[in-house]
């Protein structure tokens, strides 16, 4: 259910007027940490928007927590004034760079949260954030001359054709290299990934189910009062999928997560399951045990050979959605699918 903000007046009426009290930071400001270069002027479309700068945004904030560990990934946390919508433990590499962080809403911000970090840049992985109930439209922001970037995954349609959903994710972190002057940590991020991803289908040619076709599996996201949410064709288990050599048994259904029925999750009889543990988010039917469970209660679907073999992979359910930690689930899938025998 979404948010609504609880402002008496227009939200860009206040964040105008909060942006024009905070003042201007002093020209020291505008420097790049040592050893970073200044950013050149940038501009480049961002989801169906042109955004442009003429130096380093030095009040970013992050509407979620992918786009958060994306900038602290890019060392940026000096130059957050805010995070919000944490789904999950802050991982260990980043604890001490987010601390430095405000967190300006704990789940999702409102404009007037928003307004109050008075931000000069603001981030989301989705553009479902940036709504007149949530943060505001980035029309809103726009008019303000606050760039409102969104992650490229989102929105493929406004990309070059036919690149991958990885593909668009590095071009995130290239592009905000280019925003903040990160270009040589942006682009060694963005090889070491790409490294990642080739590794992990190193051995996609081989694998093969014991029929000699290509493995099937389901993801299983969530469970909530009792049904289960798996992956569809427009998510990025898709692009994992293709990778490693097996195949999204929902890759028909045109939703990122759908929800579907037990009956449905028996009827494709999947190779092998892939479960995403949410633990940490700690609603019912979150973790994995939860999962198993509920998997093990059901008449049809405990009889699945997946099920009663433990063809069972287990990966943290944030990395199933694209973020800067999305190439170890991948390695889990690839190694996942070794130790269960589908690569040769």
């Amino acid at each position: 259910m979404r948010q609504r903000a609880r402002i008496g007046i227009p939200f860009a009426l206040v964040l105008a007027l909060t942006l024009a009290t905070t003042g201007c930071s002093t020209a020291t400001d505008d420097r790049a940490p040592k050893g970073e270069p200044a950013a050149r002027t940038a501009a480049f479309g961002s989801c169906g928007r042109q955004l442009s700068f003429d130096r380093p945004p030095r009040r970013a904030v992050a509407l979620d927590q992918t786009s958060t560990e994306t900038l602290l990934e890019l060392g940026l946390q000096d130059r957050m004034a805010g995070t919000a919508n944490l789904k999950t433990k802050i991982p260990a590499q980043y604890q001490d760079a987010y601390a430095k962080v405000p967190v300006i809403a704990p789940k999702i911000a409102t404009g007037e949260q928003l307004r109050a970090a008075t931000p000069d840049f603001v981030m989301a992985a989705s553009g479902d954030l940036y709504t007149k109930d949530r943060a505001g439209t980035r029309e809103e922001l726009a008019a303000l001359g606050v760039p409102a970037f969104v992650s490229a995954v989102d929105c493929p349609q406004h990309d070059e054709a036919g690149r991958t959903p990885f593909e668009l994710l590095f071009s995130d972190y290239e592009r905000l290299g280019e925003v903040f002057g990160r270009t040589e940590r942006a682009g060694r991020l963005a090889r070491e990934q790409r490294a990642a991803v080739a590794a992990a289908g190193a051995n996609a040619a081989g694998a093969t189910a014991r029929d000699g076709r290509r493995p099937t599996v389901v993801y299983l996201y969530s469970v909530f009062n009792g049904m289960p949410y798996v992956a569809g064709r427009t998510g990025l288990p898709g692009e994992m999928s293709r990778i490693v050599g097996a195949k999204n048994a929902f890759e028909d259904v045109a939703e990122d997560w759908p929800e579907v029925s037990w009956e449905q999750v028996a009827a494709r009889d999947p190779d092998f399951i892939v479960i995403g543990d949410l633990s940490e988010r700690g609603r019912p039917g979150d973790s994995a045990a939860e999962k198993r469970a509920a998997m093990a209660a059901d008449p049809v679907v405990s009889r699945l050979a997946a099920v009663r073999e433990n063809r069972i992979i287990e990966v943290p359910g944030i990395e199933l959605d694209p973020s800067v930690r999305s190439v170890h689930a991948l390695g889990l899938l690839a190694a996942g699918m070794k130790d269960l025998g589908y690569v040769r």
